[in-house]
């Protein structure tokens, strides 16, 4: 099968899901291209079934802003002519679709046809979907693609919710790959951080005000009165000086450490014993899978897809949005010796049932299924 992949190529969940499945189809003897404005972060190897193809987007003194959706869509013309692409896979309604859609009628009046298969992964959805200026095209772009897949039932949920949606929305959700992000004998970078025994508590986020950082910040500054604990933050984004100031402030620095986006995130994770993720909104929760693949326990906000992937009291707990005395509580219950080894080898249990072996097949079939519709 010759399948396109669409995405941002950013840290993001989309993004990584969407990588993470290419080269897993790339395995799998697929040809898979992946067109986007720049190579995505997780595409770190290649082989002989993989491929690039970037957008370039020109600036026009007559655009104030350069027109990327034209851009891509004359870009999946040339790809989905030039290659034979068998569907078009486009992670997020907007600008993907809407650009994959146009790009689809354009190739309808060279008599050659495609597939439209789009993924919603969140903020599509919960978040500029809220705004009514691009409702219309969200809309449209979720009814024209000929086939629909969410990332949880919470998000589908949230989409037939908010949108008039006359087309059937499957719910494939994230998966992992267990050999990837798994428990390491190798205590090397626990023991540089935690000299002294400390419990190691983890966050990774895109540091935006949605993921609640500020939460974190105050959770583990409860547990470190109790237990002797280091937390240590990964990602970026614009809420890191603020989050900085405010560890300065409430705890000691040389208690946190922030390590900005890193590629091998899974090194950290591999030696870590509490994952926080206190989002207000977080439509499956990618980051709790990594961490829960890697054997630790999350301590997450009961919102979006989190409570379908932990299972409170088993895997983790899931509390209410912004109780920090809640999570702070739960996170002592899990760290208790007594506690701590059952709640990390029900974390991979839980991991396992979304190993990328057992969903990669579901888009797998999914794509068979639109493509046999669509000829």
């Amino acid at each position: 099968m010759k399948i396109g992949i669409v995405c941002y190529p950013t840290y993001g969940g989309s993004g990584v899901v969407a990588t993470e499945l290419g080269k897993e189809l790339s395995n799998r003897d697929n040809k898979v291209h992946f067109i986007s404005y720049a190579v995505p972060a997780r595409l770190n190897f290649h082989n002989e079934n993989l491929f690039y193809h970037e957008v370039g987007v020109k600036n026009y003194p007559l655009f104030e802003f350069p027109p990327y959706e034209l851009s891509l869509t004359s870009k999946l013309v040339e790809i989905v002519q030039y290659e034979k692409l068998d569907v078009l896979h486009v992670h997020y309604a907007i600008p993907h679709a809407s650009s994959a859609l146009l790009a689809k009628k354009i190739l309808a009046s060279y008599g050659l046809s495609i597939p439209i298969i789009t993924t919603l992964h969140g903020t599509d959805i919960t978040l500029i979907g809220n705004d009514p200026s691009v409702m219309p095209v969200i809309n449209y772009s979720i009814n024209e693609s000929d086939g629909v897949t969410a990332v949880s039932e919470s998000l589908k949920k949230d989409t037939l919710d908010s949108f008039d949606i006359n087309v059937d929305i499957n719910v494939i959700p994230n998966f992992i790959n267990l050999n990837r992000f798994k428990k390491s004998k190798n205590n090397k970078f626990k023991n540089k951080i935690c000299k002294n025994g400390e419990k190691l508590i983890l966050h990774t986020s895109n540091f935006r005000k949605v993921k609640r950082i500020q939460d974190v910040i105050n959770v583990f500054c409860k547990i470190n009165k109790n237990i002797p604990s280091k937390l240590v933050m990964i990602g970026d984004g614009p809420e890191r000086p603020n989050i900085e100031s405010l560890a300065r402030a409430t705890c000691s620095l040389k208690d946190v450490t922030f390590l900005g986006n890193i590629d091998n995130v899974e090194d950290v994770l591999s030696n870590g014993d509490l994952f926080l993720l206190p989002s207000e909104k977080e439509s499956f929760g990618l980051s709790a899978l990594e961490a829960m693949s890697s054997s630790i326990p999350v301590i997450s906000s009961n919102i979006g897809g989190l409570p379908e992937l932990i299972v409170s009291g088993k895997s983790g707990f899931c509390c209410n949005v912004g109780d920090i005395n809640e999570m702070a509580k739960k996170s002592l219950f899990v760290l208790d010796e007594m506690n701590l080894k059952k709640f990390k080898d029900d974390a991979l249990m839980r991991a396992k049932k979304y190993s990328i072996e057992k969903i990669v097949p579901e888009y797998v079939n999914f794509y068979n299924k639109i493509i046999n519709e669509k000829t």
